[in-house]
């Protein structure tokens, strides 16, 4: 009768929680050497969208990514990658960046090491951050190299100051003429879910005063953003941009956080769903300048993605242009470290003929967060039969799941799964 009345409650029914398969995103990590403008307006979304796991047909990649278990302040990264068939022309491509991160959990104060058999043979890049005032400096400096025919070649140095609303900042290369200072600057703020943004590179003109004056030194931006950044909340973002006075581009972004049944023999009776993330981008260029003017901008131009992650294990992705189509798939297994393999299709349009490409990744740089029941998201009323009615699966209907990332705490969330950071 005892046994009776103490009889264990069933489990509550279980939603899994995938970590993404990259992130934050390895451009992320040097930010602080970019121009808020040229990471801003989704444009770091798009390109992990539009070129992550595609490789190029008829080539491979091969790429480690490690770091030491008892120092985990530095990480190693090497690359190799060259054509499948032998190519006079071509030659298999290797290079190494050893960096060293002065926190763990913040990237913005750093210096690496990047070694290579193509130009910048060895290059330092250094940048130090100070968040409590928003101030920061970095540099790059190429030490040696082959041939040394730009001001650029003999290193650029950089200013900025970034905070939640604001970021302006400026590049200039210290051995440079009067006449090529500065080399960048740009200026970006945030207002509410807009953000408005310009920069100027002294691209063209001979003297700094005509620079200023030319217009295709000078580009704006205008974006609207809804969503945290963090891969556990849905996101959108749509950009106008107005490059160089002389290109058009418009863009949009969507990352989706969707929830579908899952009935797998491997996992246990209670696990009921699994969350999946589907991300869709596009974007437009037009030249809106005089065709005679710019010869090598083609006059229109478009391209749109779209990426499926069914599980931690498998993501598929595929993107559409004028000229080519491409396909990849990629599967990851989270071991300690993770490998990842991805084979790639390119269809060329222009001859008519399919081209594969594959790449092989090897890292322990960022760890898996794998959910049950998952902890990052919190009941109204954080109860055992509240939880097992919140997740509940009914027939035709979404599951009732509140989360406090709605409301932007990420303090919960693992280190790979919180936003980029809350400055622009």
């Amino acid at each position: 009768m005892g046994n009776i009345m103490n009889k264990e409650e069933p489990p509550p029914p279980m939603v899994l929680v995938p970590p993404l398969f990259d992130f934050p995103p390895l451009a992320a990590r040097t930010r602080m050497l970019e121009s808020s403008y040229n990471m801003l307006f989704g444009k770091l979304a798009l390109k992990c969208l539009f070129e992550d796991y595609y490789e190029e047909a008829r080539h491979f990649t091969t790429r480690i990514m490690l770091k030491p278990i008892d120092d985990p302040h530095v990480d190693l990264i090497a690359t190799v990658s060259g054509p499948l068939d032998h190519k006079p022309d071509e030659k298999i491509t290797g290079n190494a960046l050893f960096r060293w991160q002065s926190d763990v959990d913040d990237p913005h104060t750093f210096m690496d090491l990047f070694v290579s058999n193509l130009d910048p043979i060895l290059q330092m890049r250094s940048c130090a951050y100070y968040p409590r005032y928003g101030f920061g400096a970095f540099g790059i400096f190429p030490l040696l190299l082959r041939k040394r025919i730009a001001s650029e070649d003999y290193g650029v140095m950089g200013l900025r100051y970034g905070s939640g609303n604001l970021s302006f900042g400026a590049t200039l290369m210290p051995f440079a003429v009067k006449d090529e200072l500065p080399k960048s600057a740009w200026l970006v703020s945030k207002f509410g879910r807009l953000t408005v943004g310009v920069q100027y590179e002294a691209l063209n003109g001979s003297k700094a005063g005509a620079k200023y004056k030319n217009l295709t030194n000078w580009s704006a931006a205008i974006g609207y953003g809804v969503g945290s950044g963090s891969p556990l909340s849905p996101s959108f973002n749509f950009c106008l941009e107005l490059a160089n006075s002389s290109q058009f581009i418009a863009s949009f972004y969507q990352h989706a956080v969707v929830q579908r049944r899952v009935k797998n023999p491997f996992e246990e009776n209670e696990i009921v769903g699994i969350t999946n993330y589907i991300d869709f981008g596009f974007e437009l260029q037009t030249r809106v300048d005089d065709a005679n003017t710019s010869k090598n901008i083609p006059e229109s131009t478009f391209q749109v993605a779209a990426s499926w992650q069914a599980n931690k294990n498998f993501l598929l992705k595929g993107k559409l242009g004028p000229l080519s189509s491409s396909l990849t798939l990629a599967f990851k297994s989270w071991w300690k470290p993770s490998f990842t393999f991805n084979i790639s299709a390119t269809r060329d349009r222009i001859i008519g003929k399919t081209a594969y490409g594959f790449g092989i990744r090897v890292e322990n740089l960022r760890e898996a967060s794998y959910q049950r029941a998952d902890p990052n998201f919190v009941m109204l009323t954080p109860n055992k039969e509240h939880l097992a009615e919140g997740i509940l699966w009914k027939s035709g209907k979404q599951p009732m799941l509140q989360s406090d990332v709605n409301a932007g705490n990420f303090d919960g969330l693992p280190r790979e799964l919180r936003p980029l950071g809350k400055m622009l």
